[in-house]
């Protein structure tokens, strides 16, 4: 899931470090189609740090499960799209957008796609068991996911919504609506083959825990030799970038008890995913899954489920919890 957000931001990392990509260029720099609609000026940084508003696919744009699935379809429609918002001026979780943005500069600026990129410079050189965009010959090693959360539907969530003030004609509400309607159909598709065949860098990384946590050891020192970022390059990544920031209008009155933080293109500790504290970085998935790593205590985590059990919005997953604090009394 979401946990993927994070191996796309290492290989967008691993294209600065080489002189490859600029976090502060504009993104048309790199994909120049992207420049239409009002974006010249949109930066790559903003991309990494969801405040480019285009944080979901306009209901105008059509787009289902099935679409998600379609990497021309998804990145021509985000390179049309205007901002639904000022980029720079608020923050709103570009759930699976991201991959799409970020994936498409790196798509530009290698000549390959962020999978084959990650496979063949990361995941290949460690040694993982993790890839965006499943070959078919590891296919019968997928468990399947499920959840035993309640179904909210979309008439609940527009009820939702209204009750906390939020004008659903909006075309920002419009759209995270509209969200809600595509990442149900995906949401489905992704324990099918073609789910895990495509790839989609913000949702459909597949991988196990062990892999997950050597990867982010090699974030923060040698693995058999190897490194993935340097330390300077892991330090201005977890610099905050959106303590200062809200949702947009109209979707800032809704209640935000665990609002999300984020640097450049991790997720940084907060109420609902503390990790190891303020010195953790990583990205958290939907339904509990979790990656991170801990500059103080030198700790990686990865955590993996298949029960998708974990409702971000009554704060960590319960499941988290024990051995977070175990690691913790160890650290």
């Amino acid at each position: 899931m979401s946990c993927t957000k994070g191996f796309t931001a290492t290989v967008a990392h691993l294209l600065s470090e080489r002189g490859l990509l600029d976090f502060q260029a504009p993104v048309a720099k790199y994909w120049p189609e992207f420049a239409a609609s009002g974006k010249r000026d949109v930066t790559v940084r903003q991309l990494m740090n969801h405040s480019a508003g285009l944080f979901g696919f306009t209901p105008s744009a059509g787009m289902d499960g099935q679409g998600l699935l379609d990497w021309d379809l998804c990145t021509s429609t985000l390179a049309e799209m205007a901002p639904l918002w000022e980029p720079g001026t608020a923050f709103m979780y570009h759930m699976v957008t991201y991959g799409y943005l970020v994936g498409e500069v790196i798509r530009r600026v290698a000549g390959k796609t962020v999978g084959r990129v990650f496979a063949d410079e990361i995941a290949g050189p460690l040694g993982l068991d993790i890839w965006i965009g499943l070959p078919e010959s590891e296919e019968d090693r997928v468990a399947t996911h499920f959840s035993t959360l309640p179904v909210v539907s979309l008439d609940q969530l527009s009820e939702l919504m209204r009750s906390a003030g939020v004008d659903v004609e909006h075309p920002i509400a419009r759209t995270q609506l509209s969200n809600f309607t595509s990442l149900a159909q995906g949401l489905a598709i992704i324990n099918e083959r073609a789910g895990h065949a495509a790839e989609v860098p913000a949702a459909n990384g597949i991988g196990n825990a062990r892999s997950i946590a050597r990867l982010y050891a090699a974030h923060l020192g040698e693995v058999d030799g190897f490194r993935v970022l340097r330390p300077e390059t892991i330090e201005a990544a977890r610099i905050p970038l959106t303590d200062n920031l809200s949702a947009p209008p109209p979707l800032d009155v809704l209640p935000a008890d665990y609002p999300l933080r984020f640097g450049l293109g991790y997720e940084l500790s907060r109420a609902g995913n503390v990790m190891l504290g303020e010195t953790s970085f990583g990205h958290a998935g939907a339904g509990g899954r979790l990656a991170f790593a801990d500059v103080a205590s030198g700790m990686s985590v990865g955590y993996t489920c298949t029960n998708m059990a974990w409702d971000a919005q009554r704060g960590p997953d319960a499941r988290w919890l024990p051995w977070i604090s175990a690691l913790g009394s160890v650290g």
